[in-house]
C-alpha cells in the first residue's frame, strides 16, 4: 500500500495535472501549486474518498501545504480508525 504522502501527491497530480515527481511536502496548493478554490474542493472531496474519512471542510481548506495535508489526513484517519500507512 503506497503512503499517506505517496497517495495526496498521486491526487494532487490528478487534479492540478502535474507531474507528482515534482510535488514536494513544503509546496502550497495555492502558490507552488497553482490550485484554484474549485480545485481544492475538489481535493478534499477527493481525499475523503481515497482515504475513506470525513473531513471538516474548513479545516480540510485551511491547510496550505502537501505536508500538512499528509499529516491532516494521517490525524484524521488515526481519530476515524482507518488505517494508513504513515
Amino acid at each position: 500500500m503506497a503512503t499517506v504522502e505517496e497517495r495526496v501527491k498521486a491526487i494532487t497530480a490528478r487534479v492540478l495535472k502535474l507531474n507528482p515527481d515534482e510535488i514536494k511536502p513544503e509546496h502550497s496548493f495555492t502558490a507552488d501549486l497553482g490550485a484554484e478554490s474549485v480545485q481544492s474542493i475538489e481535493l478534499v472531496a477527493m481525499f475523503e474518498e481515497e482515504f475513506g474519512i470525513e473531513m471538516d471542510e474548513d479545516a480540510a481548506l485551511s491547510v496550505e501545504t502537501v505536508g500538512k495535508a499528509v499529516e491532516f489526513i494521517t490525524e484524521v484517519c488515526g481519530e476515524q480508525g482507518v488505517e494508513a500507512e504513515q
